[in-house]
């Protein structure tokens, strides 16, 4: 029996594939950052946030994941063929490429600079015109998108996840958490004083619109039909819990290292500080890899999507290797790069990035389960009325979340 149960996890573990792309997307330098800052202001009290956007995101992935397997597109290509009306079509098309590809070229910048944080005491760069380590990585994300081989892509990245993995859930597992105050923390929801923009925060990194075009199109050249189904459920599953088991972990240690203190904590780069009494000299190389493995996985997913959604939406064929697919990425990690090279914070894009995917969610959310409703396309795989329910709340959420992502973008909040 215990045989049989290895065999079964064995098999599962060696499927995953699309869905830690996923959790590559999401745990970037920013969910480090903000995780890191909830922990340290917050302690616990936080985590049920978390909780609520792993369930979210595994919802409405697992949704985009179905439309790959068994509708057999992504969610670019249903948007092109279910609108049949072109203003509708017009405005579907200008939301999407705002907010992906222009957006995801603001966020690449960060992406970047949050990988190479953590050695900025091993390598001065003040000495070059341009930070070779923001060369280097942009050629590593550069080799491995332009290579066209989805297998390589998905290997490379599986192996980023279970880098960052290692590095905070370790950190988290060696400072020696109270575990009631976790599971309290996870259980019954609290709103501290001025958390409300933190729990915004902590959602809005985890349930991102461009992971819905990345993962349908991912599992379209992993999968092709409903024996594949099981699979890629478990995929998404153990993905995005392990992505959300990761983000908690980074909240939890942060919340110990930081307990009692006043100090005022500006990035995930102080926790290396704290954890010097428990590593040594160790903490500091600890913590920076994991920001590189945070960084650099959402520096190939950025790009990637972008690509995606935006040669889908328009017809493109070739593929990862087509010229347009290229050339979209290409844009977004060049332009990435260049921000974080020279030092430019592209505020008025990001801004715009911010209000267009404050907009995007729920949209695509409400799109996507319109279409997972239409046995057209879904046949016998359907969402259920469960399903269905909790989507709607799930873009009820989403829509205020928006809404309040808009409003503090504008200053308004």
């Amino acid at each position: 029996m215990w045989a049989y149960i290895v065999a079964e996890m064995l098999k599962r573990l060696k499927n995953i594939g699309p869905g830690a792309m996923v959790a590559a997307a999401f745990i970037g330098p920013g969910t480090v950052t903000t995780a890191t800052i909830a922990g340290a202001s917050y302690g616990y009290t936080l985590l049920w946030a978390i909780l609520f956007s792993i369930i979210a995101t595994y919802l409405l992935q697992e949704m985009s994941a179905r439309l790959g397997v068994i509708g057999k597109m992504g969610v670019g290509e249903a948007i092109r063929n279910k609108i049949s009306n072109p203003i509708f079509k017009l405005f579907a098309f200008a939301l999407v490429v705002g907010a992906i590809l222009i957006g995801n070229a603001a966020y690449e910048a960060g992406n970047i600079t949050g990988a190479v944080l953590g050695f900025e005491n091993y390598f001065d760069a003040s000495s070059y015109p341009v930070n070779p380590l923001v060369i280097f990585l942009g050629v590593v994300a550069f080799a491995l998108l332009f290579s066209g081989r989805y297998k390589l892509i998905e290997r490379s990245l599986v192996i980023m996840v279970s880098v960052m993995g290692a590095v905070f859930i370790l950190s988290a597992i060696m400072l020696k958490p109270n575990i009631l105050s976790i599971v309290k923390g996870c259980f019954t929801p609290e709103l501290p004083r001025g958390a409300l923009i933190m729990v915004v925060g902590l959602i809005g990194t985890t349930v991102v619109p461009y992971n819905l075009f990345l993962h349908a199109s991912s599992v379209k050249q992993r999968w092709s039909g409903p024996e594949d189904l099981k699979l890629s459920r478990w995929d998404t599953l153990i993905s995005v819990g392990l992505g959300g088991l990761i983000t908690m972990a980074i909240l939890i240690t942060a919340a110990v290292a930081f307990e009692g203190q006043d100090k005022v904590v500006s990035g995930a780069s102080d926790l290396a500080e704290q954890l010097s009494p428990l590593l040594g000299s160790w903490s500091t190389l600890f913590i920076a890899f994991g920001f590189l493995a945070a960084g650099l996985s959402s520096a190939v997913t950025a790009p990637l999507a972008a690509g995606f959604a935006t040669s889908e939406l328009m017809g493109w064929k070739g593929g990862l290797k087509g010229r347009n697919f290229r050339m979209t990425w290409m844009g977004v990690l060049l332009a990435g790069m260049i921000f974080s090279s020279l030092g430019i914070r592209p505020t008025e894009v990001i801004l715009f990035a911010q209000v267009a995917n404050g907009l995007l969610l729920p949209v695509i959310a409400a799109f996507l389960l319109w279409i997972m409703n239409d046995r057209n396309i879904m046949g016998s795989y359907v969402n259920g009325r469960l399903t269905n329910i909790l989507g709607v709340l799930v873009i009820l959420v989403t829509l205020g979340l928006g809404l309040k992502g808009i409003l503090s973008a504008m200053g308004m909040l």
